[in-house]
């Protein structure tokens, strides 16, 4: 098996193996890759659907028939939208967002891709992930896959984190630098 004991260790991470594993059997391991995208960003932008998903007052029965209609509205496929019915009869839809980030690990695993966690004040463009794909592909030597989060906290550049490597060059940072430097 291509997956690390680390993403089996945990429950959101045999729950994505074993969607990882039933996508890789049915050779559609991009389209679920592109279905747990939309759901990514749904949870991100709704809180009704961040809510669905945390409800521990829904019974398993509306749990799934609320999901299944989600899934349908968003024209999920079919494999992530059983996994998701799955998911809210066993009342583990709490787990998506852990189930989702193992996924793209394994995914990336299996492609030869290292993931890179990207923190930026502001939206990047297209060319700029572009060029920040291609300055981490040659440091890292391998293809770089992004996850891009906004933080306004950060003031100014970028936070990337790949692996347990983490480079900030943060404004924020720099001037916490600055301020400590200064107190001498």
């Amino acid at each position: 098996m291509e997956t690390t004991g680390g993403i089996q260790a945990s429950l959101s991470g045999r729950y994505a193996v074993a969607l990882f594993d039933l996508a890789r059997d049915g050779k559609t391991l991009d389209t679920v890759a592109a279905s747990l995208a939309a759901l990514k960003a749904a949870l991100a932008e709704s809180a009704d659907f961040k809510g669905l998903v945390n409800s521990p007052v829904l019974s398993r029965d509306t749990a799934g028939k609320t999901i299944a209609a989600v899934a349908s509205a968003m024209g999920l496929d079919p494999l992530t939208t059983n996994f998701l019915g799955v998911l809210a009869q066993n009342r583990r839809l709490s787990q998506l967002p852990a189930i989702i980030r193992a996924y793209e690990t394994l995914l990336s695993n299996h492609k030869g891709e290292v993931r890179a966690e990207v923190t930026s004040a502001h939206p990047l463009d297209a060319g700029q992930v572009s060029a920040l794909q291609q300055g981490l592909r040659a440091r890292v030597g391998r293809e770089v896959a992004l996850d891009a989060r906004v933080d306004p906290a950060i003031l100014g550049g970028l936070v990337v984190k790949i692996g347990s490597q983490m480079i900030d060059s943060s404004i924020r940072t720099r001037l916490n630098s600055l301020a400590h430097a200064m107190k001498g």
